[in-house]
C-alpha cells in the first residue's frame, strides 16, 4: 500500500510561482507518475499540470509589481 502526503488540497485556491499575473487557480485533481505527485489546476476554462515546487499558497506580490 502506497501513503501518498499531498501539500495541497482538492478545492484549495493556490498560485503559480512563475505566473506574473498571479492569477488564482483551484486544486481539481491529482496524478501520481512514478515518484511525482502532480496537481491539477484550474484558472477559469483552462486546467494545467504542475509539480508541487510550481504552486504556493500565498500570492507574490513582488512577482506583479517588478514585471
Amino acid at each position: 500500500m502506497t501513503i501518498i502526503y499531498n501539500k495541497f488540497e482538492l478545492k484549495q485556491i493556490v498560485y503559480l510561482c512563475t505566473d506574473i499575473e498571479q492569477r488564482p487557480r483551484i486544486v481539481t485533481g491529482f496524478m501520481y507518475r512514478g515518484n511525482y505527485l502532480i496537481y491539477e489546476l484550474a484558472s477559469g476554462m483552462d486546467s494545467s499540470a504542475h509539480y508541487e515546487s510550481e504552486i504556493s499558497e500565498d500570492k507574490d506580490i513582488l512577482i506583479t509589481t517588478t514585471n
